[in-house]
């Protein structure tokens, strides 16, 4: 694979950079650096993806129908990378990124209508109601029951870890429709509003003191059937549509390095306080590691991005992309707490549970413990591994 930009996409990239410099307000760029937890504020991703939005930029991934850019996959790794580099948020995926291809592919056209340019304008702020207790790693164990009663269904039951949740207007769910067969076979896929009378969300304080997730309950909650995306029963189809895209399907390694030049700036920053700070060269080598990762990473990245501009899905190769992002992202975490040293033991309390840290330095160790969770969000380690196994090496 050439990875050498052509003059076009050199050129592609001075008109990026030049549109961050002016339109990427410093206070965003703040907030984005100083934030512990997986997406930035609510308030801060917004106001970023309104100003994407105005210039047309906001979703590159999706059809130009729709509003995307139709980009090849050179000029969405460079805006991507552009982004980064000048300290922008990622736009919160849950109703970009993972919803949105869903709808696209499988949703009619009354629901493509009615949702998509609430998606994109973020007037609809959406959450994932997948996981529940004792169905995590496990989905289609899944128990959150929808009886259907007219042209509606009932539901009752709960949703765990909903990221969002309390800050949400909209949820996507599975559901259970039909519990006489194999336990994917009676999952539906549903769109919930949350102020329907039924639904409660409950905090979940994670160890960084941060309120990012939930557990949502629904109690005798009238859902119209209209709202189900696809076939009944046909929602573990769909699912693992998605499943695809939280997993893969965009730039991970923009971002990596973003970080890794922050861990940079911290050895940096702690090596003019102490001369003799990694005197055996330790820090340098995990360094070292962590840029061969990352550079195969990219690799795997640009092949499943060629993939999607030829119109297709993530695959299976999205499992080894998470992975990988998965594995950098916590040895960088690693690595800057280490780094950190005994200025990491004290971590400031949060009162109003909000992931933005009065600077850098103290969001790292809040960071660190967040991102812990990688390990299973989206899929855990072992699930993406035994998914590499079946449908990449053919085991």
């Amino acid at each position: 694979m050439n990875l050498d930009f052509t003059p076009e996409e050199l050129a592609f990239e001075q008109e990026v950079r030049q549109f961050l410099a002016e339109n990427l307000p410093a206070h965003i760029i703040e907030s984005t650096a100083n934030n512990s937890s997986v997406f930035v504020e609510k308030d801060t991703a917004l106001a970023w993806q309104k100003i994407l939005v105005d210039k047309g930029w906001a979703v590159p991934s999706w059809p130009v129908e729709h509003g995307g850019t139709d980009w090849t996959p050179a000029q969405k790794y460079i805006f991507s990378k552009e982004c980064y580099r000048a300290g922008a948020p990622m736009l919160i995926p849950l109703g970009l990124m993972m919803l949105a291809p869903v709808i696209m592919a499988f949703g009619t056209e009354e629901q493509k209508a009615k949702y998509l340019p609430k998606i994109l304008s973020g007037e609809h702020y959406w959450c994932q109601g997948y996981s529940e207790p004792g169905s995590g790693s496990d989905l289609a164990s899944l128990k959150l029951k929808a009886d259907a009663d007219g042209d509606d269904y009932i539901l009752n039951g709960s949703k765990l870890w909903t990221t969002h949740a309390h800050l949400s207007d909209h949820i996507f769910c599975l559901v259970r429709t039909d519990s006489s067969g194999k336990p994917q076979q009676g999952i539906s896929f549903l769109l919930v509003d949350m102020d329907t009378p039924g639904v409660t969300v409950e905090p979940i304080i994670t160890m960084a003191g941060d309120h990012e997730v939930n557990q949502v309950f629904f109690t005798d909650v009238r859902v119209p059937q209209s709202n189900r995306i696809g076939d009944e029963n046909k929602g573990w189809t769909y699912a693992k549509y998605l499943l695809e895209f939280e997993r893969g399907g965009g730039y991970s390694t923009p971002h990596i390095r973003h970080d890794l030049k922050q861990l940079k700036d911290l050895v940096a920053r702690t090596r003019d306080d102490n001369p003799d700070f990694d005197g055996q060269g330790d820090v340098a080598r995990r360094i070292a590691r962590i840029e061969i990762d990352l550079k195969a990473l990219e690799i795997t990245e640009l092949r499943v991005l060629s993939a999607l501009g030829e119109g297709g899905a993530p695959g299976p190769e999205s499992s080894i992309q998470k992975l990988n992002t998965n594995h950098l992202e916590q040895a960088i975490n690693e690595l800057s707490v280490d780094v950190l040293g005994y200025r990491g033991f004290a971590m400031e309390p949060v009162e109003d549970g909000t992931p933005v840290r009065p600077d850098f330095d103290s969001s790292i160790l809040p960071r660190y413990l967040n991102n812990r969770a990688a390990s299973i969000f989206g899929g855990s380690q072992e699930v993406q591994r035994n998914i590499i196994a079946k449908m990449v090496l053919g085991l």
